[in-house]
């Protein structure tokens, strides 16, 4: 599958690599790498002069459909090790244990520290469990990597990738962590260890580092987006209403304005009909005077 997939790549996105010197030609190591793409899990292993064995989701072997076939048949080829992430007790340890049997093998382990893809672009705090245990535990070498704008290649939650962008993959110097070797239950040797990795790849790939984690991060992030998107609607309500409002006070007007010409029409026929009363009372009352000629007379004259 890596022979199909990496001509593929460099064919339809030309990715660069800097550093590829620092990946040792045999023997074991961890590669370490930030993560702000669903497409690093191409770029990374495909066009790595040698296998580079990571632990992958479960979920990426047993998607349905043609999409989760694909992915699955790549991953298989290029020899990632699924893992379930879904909270199972002794997860986390399978997965050490997975690592340190590739190890053991002379292979590359790769990983991810950040344990999840950056929601923003930016570099978030390693965690702790994975990288720095298997590195004292074995006392193999880590090499730092930083994977370069695969997120404009194809940003969170986009199926299809962009093209015409040229991703990178930056490498640095392998770091010696023997003097730890060991030391894999102390957790505040394990917390210098990660940072001290964490430092090397934001060096390498520019990236703003926060130091909370991703997982955290994306919470809040779906959090402020819940927030905004109830205060949205709640805005698009508020404008509705006062739509309706609007509307309503202007029919309420119409209809005012029509009743007060009613009135005003009704009013001015009451009066010329009093007026007219009053012209014909004023006729008869004239002919009833004495000496007023009568009708018939009136007639004869």
């Amino acid at each position: 599958m890596k022979i199909i997939v990496a001509p593929l790549l460099r064919i339809f996105f030309r990715p660069w690599m800097e550093g590829a010197e620092n990946i040792p030609d045999e023997g074991a190591a961890i590669i370490a790498s930030n993560h702000l793409s669903f497409s690093d899990s191409f770029f990374l292993p495909a066009l790595m002069k040698r296998r580079v064995t990571f632990i992958a989701k479960a979920e990426y072997f047993n998607t349905p459909g043609l999409k989760g076939r694909l992915t699955a048949a790549f991953f298989k080829g290029v020899g990632q090790l699924p893992v379930d992430r879904s909270g199972v007790r002794g997860a986390g340890e399978a997965a050490i244990r997975s690592a340190v049997a590739v190890i053991d093998r002379g292979e590359l382990f790769g990983v991810y520290p950040e344990g999840t893809r950056s929601p923003d672009g930016k570099l978030y705090r390693g965690k702790v469990g994975g990288l720095a245990r298997v590195a004292l535990a074995t006392g193999v070498p880590v090499i730092p990597v930083a994977m370069i704008d695969t997120e404009k290649v194809q940003p969170p939650g986009q199926v299809v990738p962009n093209f015409g962008i040229r991703p990178g993959i930056r490498i640095g110097r392998p770091l010696d962590f023997s003097r730890y070797q060991g030391m894999e239950n102390d957790r505040f040797i394990l917390r210098s260890v990660t940072d001290e990795v964490m430092y090397e790849i934001m060096r390498l790939s520019g990236q703003e580092y926060v130091d909370v984690y991703a997982t955290a991060a994306k919470r809040q992030i779906a959090e402020d987006k819940k927030r905004a998107d109830a205060d949205r609607r709640a805005e698009q309500r508020a404008e509705r209403a006062a739509e309706r409002a609007a509307e309503a006070a202007e029919k309420a007007a119409e209809k005012a304005v029509e009743a007060a010409k009613n009135a005003e029409e009704k009013a001015a026929e009451a009066a010329q009909a009093a007026a007219e009363k009053e012209r014909l009372g004023h006729e008869k009352a004239a002919s009833e005077l004495p000496g007023a000629p009568k009708k018939s007379e009136q007639g004869d004259s």
